[in-house]
Order: C-alpha cells, then sequence, then structure tokens
C-alpha cells in the first residue's frame, strides 16, 4: 500500500484520473446490475436477451476502436475523456424512460451508444497515463488502476445490488449518471505533460493515420503478440456465465440481484488478489511480465473448471475468484507492456487494437454463450462453463510457445517517450 500511496501523492494529476476512475466505475456497477436484473424481468429470464445486452456493450466498441484509437492520437487526450464522460451521463439518464418489457430495445439502443463512448474513453485513459507517470512507475500505475477496478467492482457490485433491491433500478441508474459527471470534473482539473512527438515514419503526433498504426504492429512482432493476451483470456462469457448462476442457478434477492453482487464481488476480489499476489515475483521487465502472463492463462483455466464444478453459490463465488486472478494478471501486464513498449504518438492506436481484439472474442463468447443457455437451459451453465476451461487451453498453449519464440529473438529496445512524463 505504501507504494501506491506514494506514487498518487508523486503524481497529483495521476491521482486526479484515479479518483475519475473510482468514481466512474462505482456507477459503472450500479449500471451492470441494474440493467441486468431490468432485461433478465422484462425476458421472462432468456440467456439470449441478457447476450443480447452484453453483445450491446462489446459490439459498438468492436466497430468503433479503430476511429477511436485515430482521434485518441490526433487530438487532446484529456478533452476527449471528458466529452466522452459528460456524453454518457446524458445516456444512462435516458435509460430511465425504459418502465416495461415493450422498451428493451431503448435499453439496447441506449446501450449501444454508451459503450460506443466508452471506446473512446478506455484506451484513452490507458494511453494518457506515460505522461502523468514516469516510466519506472507504469507497473505500479496500471495495478492501481486493475486492482481499483477489482475493489471498486467488489464494493460497486455489492453496493449496486442493495440500491437496485432496496431503491429500484431507477435510482441505480440516477447514481451512475451522477459518476459520469462528476468523473468529467476530476478529468478536467488534469494538466498532462505531453509534448509534440514525432511517430514512426516521422509525422508529427496528430496526424497518423490507422495504417500507420497496422504498420507499426506489423513491424514489432513483440507488440503483436501483446495483442493477443486480453483476445485470449475473454474465451468463455465471464459475465454471461455469472449471470446466469446469479438469476438461474443461485438466486437470491429481487431477480438475483443479491446473488448476482456476491458474485460480482467475489470476482472483483480475485481481480485484487491476482497483480498484487504475482508483483511480488515481477522485476518490472517485459520478459519477467511475459511469463507472469503464462501463469495468469494457468488460473483463468482452472478457475473456469471449478466454476463448472461449483455445487453451491459458496463454492462457485471462491471460484470465480482464481478465474478473475488469472484475469487480472495478464489485463494489468499487457497494458503495462504496450505503454513500455510503444511510443506515445501510437499508443492512441495500439490500445485501440487491444481493444478491438478483446472485443471482437468476449462478443464471440458471449452470443455462443447465450445461445447454449437458451438451448441448455440456465441450469446447465456449468457444462457452458466446464467447456470454457477445456477451450482456454488453446490460448495457454499458444502463448507458451510464443514466449519461448520471443526470447530468442533479439531483444526490442523500450519505447521512447518524449513528450510522456517530463520531469
Amino acid at each position: 500500500m505504501k507504494v501506491y500511496l506514494q506514487l498518487l501523492r508523486n503524481n497529483p494529476d495521476f491521482a486526479r484520473l484515479w479518483i475519475a476512475q473510482v468514481i466512474s466505475l462505482l456507477g459503472d456497477w450500479f449500471n451492470t446490475i441494474a440493467l441486468s436484473a431490468l432485461v433478465s424481468r422484462y425476458s421472462g429470464g432468456s440467456g439470449l436477451a441478457v447476450s443480447g445486452l452484453l453483445l450491446a456493450r462489446f459490439l459498438p466498441p468492436l466497430l468503433v476502436s479503430p476511429a477511436a484509437g485515430v482521434l485518441i492520437d490526433r487530438f487532446d487526450r484529456r478533452r476527449v475523456l471528458i466529452i466522452s464522460d459528460l456524453l454518457r451521463a446524458v445516456i444512462v439518464l435516458l435509460m430511465l424512460l425504459a418502465t416495461g418489457p415493450e422498451h428493451l430495445w431503448l435499453i439496447y439502443g441506449l446501450t449501444v451508444v454508451q459503450f460506443s463512448l466508452s471506446a473512446l474513453f478506455e484506451p484513452g485513459r490507458s494511453a494518457i497515463m506515460p505522461s502523468l507517470v514516469k516510466p519506472a512507475d507504469l507497473l505500479a500505475a496500471n495495478t492501481l488502476g486493475n486492482v481499483t477496478w477489482s475493489v471498486m467492482l467488489a464494493v460497486g457490485a455489492m453496493a449496486g445490488g442493495a440500491v437496485a433491491a432496496l431503491f429500484g433500478t431507477a435510482a441505480a441508474l440516477v447514481i451512475d449518471a451522477a459518476s459520469f459527471a462528476l468523473s468529467a470534473w476530476f478529468v478536467a482539473s488534469i494538466r498532462t505533460r505531453q509534448e509534440v512527438v514525432p511517430a514512426a515514419e516521422g509525422k508529427p503526433r496528430g496526424s497518423g493515420s490507422l495504417g500507420e498504426g497496422v504498420r507499426f504492429v506489423l513491424r514489432r512482432p513483440d507488440v503483436a503478440a501483446l495483442l493477443f493476451i486480453k483476445l485470449g483470456l475473454s474465451i468463455g462469457s465471464t459475465d454471461a456465465i455469472l449471470i446466469a448462476y446469479g438469476t438461474t442457478l443461485f438466486v437470491l434477492g429481487e431477480g438475483g440481484t443479491g446473488s448476482l453482487g456476491i458474485l460480482y464481488s467475489a470476482f472483483g476480489l480475485g481481480a485484487i488478489l491476482g497483480p498484487l499476489l504475482l508483483n511480488r515475483f515481477s522485476d518490472g521487465s517485459v520478459r519477467v511480465m511475459r511469463r507472469l502472463v503464462l501463469v495468469g492463462f494457468v488460473f483463468v483455466v482452472a478457475g473456469w473448471l471449478l466454476i463448472g464444478a461449483a455445487p453451491t453459490l459458496g463454492l462457485a463465488a471462491a471460484a470465480f475468484i482464481i478465474r478473475a486472478m488469472g484475469g487480472s494478471v495478464n489485463w494489468t501486464y499487457s497494458s503495462t507492456m504496450i505503454q513500455m513498449s510503444v511510443p506515445d504518438a501510437m499508443l492512441g492506436r495500439v490500445f485501440s487494437f487491444d481493444w478491438i481484439g478483446f472485443y471482437l472474442m468476449t462478443a464471440i463468447s458471449t452470443l455462443v454463450t447465450g445461445l447454449l443457455v437458451d438451448t441448455l437451459g440456465g441450469t446447465n451453465a456449468f457444462l457452458i462453463a466446464l467447456g470454457a476451461g477445456v477451450i482456454g487451453l488453446l490460448p495457454l498453449t499458444v502463448w507458451a510457445f510464443v514466449t519461448l519464440w520471443l526470447e530468442r529473438r533479439p531483444v526490442e529496445p523500450p519505447a521512447v517517450i518524449p513528450g510522456g512524463f517530463a520531469d
């Protein structure tokens, strides 16, 4: 904890970005619990309907991310984050108009718009971090960001479930909208230390194209390999399985809001523990983080298999902890390695490619899982989890070979980050 407190004290602008993340994530989980419960209730518990909500969250960023990466590299990243936050606050308030099954289309439509805007915010937040902290602090900053996501998942999911159960879903949505507005206020107070940076072909920062980003990745197999990590860990829809477990297998509270809160909180706890545990074995180098990603994939596979074998809510929660540990480790290290390996002028585009892989596999997994839940029934969701564990052996094996191959190649120089942190 001392390391992270010192990081926040020494980097006040990063601290403001972190506070904005805390506030926004709290609202996000209120939104997730509320809308999951609404869609399940309005659709009569249809697995495909719930998967439709998840697809509405994942497909738009998949389509928008290529353009989003270019915008993040061309325009002031702080302003991009502010605009994204303010527009999402308005969108979430409009969801209050969905008051019955006949308004399911409105929930889906507004979710599409909300997460299209998120396609600007998330890569933008990752790309702005090297301009707020020193390169040596990037691992700590990413770990803190990921742990914060995890803590707010644990706290926000439980609080969101309680608020939705006690005061209704409308209250949860209002809190989410307010969180976006407050996040924008904190981001507006950030002063970045970015300068104009020459891009790979000598073009000034801000004039880069999507094709330029693609060519950069193709020239750097070590960077291209990093784009596989989030894609590989997204095989199998944790959200769809978790919702099926919470609303069908182990139901507590109105529409399963109580059990959803418990399972999401367990997932958040695991995401906290993963990087905190494995950081003890990391020296901050790309070489060691690559190897720890392999450990993360082992946790992902083990978590899926244990989820499929869990006979009670408590054991299911424990299994989700293990699954989340692996996912959190791989997410933290993949983001840190990208920031350490990619010049500032390319970060927006490379992070957008990274998110494309994540969204693509998540969308496929979500659709397949929803169809399987409807075909097999929610009470057989454990079979789907077991299948995800078996398929998860594929990315584990691929990454083992990729790691060996990269370690036999000449070492790539670290990214030069002029225009990033300046003392």
